[in-house]
């Protein structure tokens, strides 16, 4: 899929905003999570299971889980807020099957995504759940699939809805879906790192078991924070 790096402003002409605006790496917010123990215990294929068996069932119980979430703060979620699919400096724009390029505003793209997970998902020749039926050639590069979808509307709930979230006192629900699912994808190779780096800074802090209280305190910047001639442009997706 292309790279595109044309508008140095977001649709509605404003820049994006500088890197400590990124309200959901505060620590207050990163430490609040519902579990406190390595996701990646849970990810791992256990010996006996089939591994299309391992993605069919966790790739299911993600979209149900983030389409759960996003429902919780989808009234604030709307044509006029929400002009294009957005999370940070990035549009999402949605393709269909023929490969048709199309500009929305983010609740239709994100009743795109859960449309055709929902469709999938629910396939019988995709995703089998009578015993002794295979699945087909093309299960991982659709379960790849959904799976990139489903991080464009995680990233775009960041992004976007963070302080609903928080006002919701959802946030912990947030970090540890967030968590769980980033560990997911990447002990399978589901979603190219190229993908989730806009949201590596929020990965790396709550991909690892939440730490003991700290003496020192944490530093204000990330060692990786983009310079800031990255921050005013707009990749299109």
């Amino acid at each position: 899929e292309e790279w595109l790096q044309k508008s140095k402003t977001k649709p509605n002409g404003k820049k994006p905003p500088a890197e400590e605006k990124k309200q959901y790496l505060e620590p207050e917010f990163t430490k609040i999570r519902v579990v406190d123990f390595d996701l990646k215990e849970l990810v791992v294929l256990p010996r006996e299971i089939d591994l299309n068996e391992w993605l069919a069932s966790n790739t299911t119980t993600f979209f149900n889980l983030i389409n759960l979430q996003y429902s919780t703060i989808s009234e604030f979620c709307t044509g006029d807020t929400c002009q294009a699919m957005t999370a940070y400096n990035t549009i999402y724009y949605w393709y269909d099957e023929r490969g048709k390029k199309t500009k929305c505003t983010a609740p239709q793209y994100v009743d795109f995504v859960m449309s055709l997970c929902q469709k999938l998902v629910t396939d019988e020749e995709i995703f089998p759940t009578k015993y002794g039926k295979e699945f087909p050639n093309s299960f991982e590069s659709l379960v790849k699939k959904i799976c990139r979808y489903l991080f464009h509307v995680l990233a775009h709930l960041y992004w976007a809805h963070f302080k609903e979230t928080v006002a919701l006192d959802l946030q912990g629900h947030l970090n540890t879906l967030y968590a769980h699912f980033i560990v997911f994808v990447r002990e399978f190779n589901l979603v190219d790192p190229k993908e989730t780096c806009i949201m590596d800074d929020l990965s790396e802090i709550l991909c690892t078991p939440a730490p003991p209280p700290a003496s020192t305190p944490a530093p204000s910047t990330p060692a990786s924070a983009p310079s800031p001639s990255s921050q005013n442009h707009v990749t299109e997706r």
